[in-house]
């Protein structure tokens, strides 16, 4: 089709033909998502608007977006950012993209949050490999009483994290800092959340190409058997706790006794697990012996 009489609705067409060759899982949810972001467009103006003729360069924009998905690259990597528990959030290079399900880390942690501000008028955060600050910024739009550290030892991470912040309007509560694990770490936190890498090492080689291609590998790689991230935690947590504070994990599908050992070990017992929209073990908390009951 000649670029001046391009419409939306035909891109889309064509984009979802493409990557059926391509076998990618879901086409059609791909073409939709992929098109109406290249031209920025709602998914709503993409059906009241479809037939709209586009510019010949946009239709070359929305070609080469779909010439780059075909290759496996995820469609929220192209668009360079994706929704996640009501924020927009900005990608890149030296960040994990967010998924769905680590908004149910979110959820576990925010009665908890607001429960110590209805107790103290604020509450102190830490994010320990923030990334993108998916969990942490999630949790301060949702409690403005809150403030919180996003640290990461990647200078890349910390950069889109706070670039985040400053988009969701949370900026001025939001600090970062570059460690590893709790070396450069300050103070004490009412809470410490944690969606770190937990893929075993002989495994990251097996992941789906949009992971493992696009992910950075620092992100992915939990060392030998996937633990080597919670032991970090689970060790160095409580120095840094508050008195019955909440420690806040993403596991993998098969972690939960493993890491729920090792907090034990380091002096905590599990308060609460979740599984995700996969029916799949995902989240944990802990607290510190002394005030669980234990």
């Amino acid at each position: 089709m000649s670029g001046d009489r391009d419409t939306a609705s035909a891109l889309i067409a064509e984009a979802r033909r493409c990557f059926a060759e391509a076998n990618l899982a879901d086409p059609a949810t791909d073409a939709r998502v992929l098109v109406a972001g290249a031209l920025g467009l709602s998914l709503s103006d993409i059906l009241m608007r479809g037939d709209v003729v586009i510019s010949l360069e946009q239709a070359e924009d929305v070609r080469a977006a779909i010439a780059r998905r075909c290759k496996h690259e995820p469609v929220h990597r192209i668009l360079g950012h994706r929704a996640f528990y009501g924020l927009d959030l900005q990608l890149s290079p030296a960040t994990l993209e967010p998924r769905p399900d680590t908004e149910v880390l979110v959820d576990c942690v925010l009665p908890h949050l607001k429960r110590t501000i209805a107790e103290k008028g604020t509450a102190q955060l830490l994010d320990i490999g923030v990334g993108t600050g998916a969990i942490s910024l999630a949790l301060l739009k949702e409690c403005p009483q809150a403030r919180a550290v996003g640290s990461d030892i990647s200078e890349g991470a910390l950069s889109t994290a706070e670039r985040n912040a400053y988009i969701n309007g949370v900026a001025e509560r939001f600090e970062t800092v570059r460690s590893a694990w709790f070396a450069c770490i300050e103070g004490r936190f009412d809470i410490i959340v944690s969606n770190p890498p937990y893929i075993p090492t002989g495994v990251v080689a097996e992941l789906d190409p949009e992971v493992r291609d696009y992910d950075p590998l620092a992100a992915l790689d939990g060392g030998q058997d996937g633990l080597d991230a919670y032991r970090a935690l689970a060790v160095g947590a409580g120095a840094f706790l508050e008195p019955c504070g909440v420690v806040a994990v993403e596991i993998g599908y098969d972690q939960k006794k493993s890491v729920t050992a090792l907090f034990e070990a380091a002096g905590f017992c599990l308060i609460e697990a979740r599984r995700d929209y996969g029916g799949n073990d995902r989240v944990l908390l802990f607290t510190t012996r002394n005030c669980c009951g234990c």
